[in-house]
């Protein structure tokens, strides 16, 4: 394995399989030595807000703009900032609307990320048959490395 630098893509969600994710993403990072830095980005994605039309009068505004937003936001990236801090990686923070899968494989794609960690959905079965699981989309379609934490 060559110690160079890596961009590593973790996605969190403020669940306990994000947290051993964003556990699993620092251990990433520091494999390379300390020469060649590793970077995490920790992304977040949010259901996209629908679009409001002409009859309503006030439309929510997105949850990064409602009051509460930032301490929602301290516990969701607890872990992972935590992690990096006490190990020095560096880490930044990305807040994005949308489809979960579709917007963790285009950051990727965007960002030349070396790897993605994700957390398993932990969903039954019959459930991953119906819907999908975003690990699993994320898996089939990264042009890059995906670790799935369990």
């Amino acid at each position: 394995m060559l110690n160079l630098s890596k961009k590593i893509l973790v996605a969190i969600d403020g669940s306990p399989q994000s947290d051993k994710a964003a556990e699993e993403a620092v251990r990433l990072a520091l494999a390379s030595g300390t020469r060649f830095r590793s970077k995490i980005y920790a992304i977040l994605v949010l259901p996209s807000t629908r679009t409001p039309s002409f009859t309503d009068f006030m439309p929510s505004p997105p949850p990064t703009e409602r009051p509460g937003w930032e301490e929602q936001r301290k516990r969701i990236f607890y872990v992972v900032e935590k992690v990096t801090a006490e190990t020095g990686v560096p880490i930044e923070h990305v807040v994005v609307y949308g489809d979960a899968a579709e917007e963790i494989l285009a950051f990727a794609e965007q960002e030349e990320i070396a790897v993605i960690v994700i957390g398993s959905s932990g969903a039954g079965r019959v459930k991953r048959a119906f819907l999908g699981s975003v690990s699993t989309k994320v898996a089939l379609h990264a042009r890059c490395s995906v670790y799935i934490v369990r």
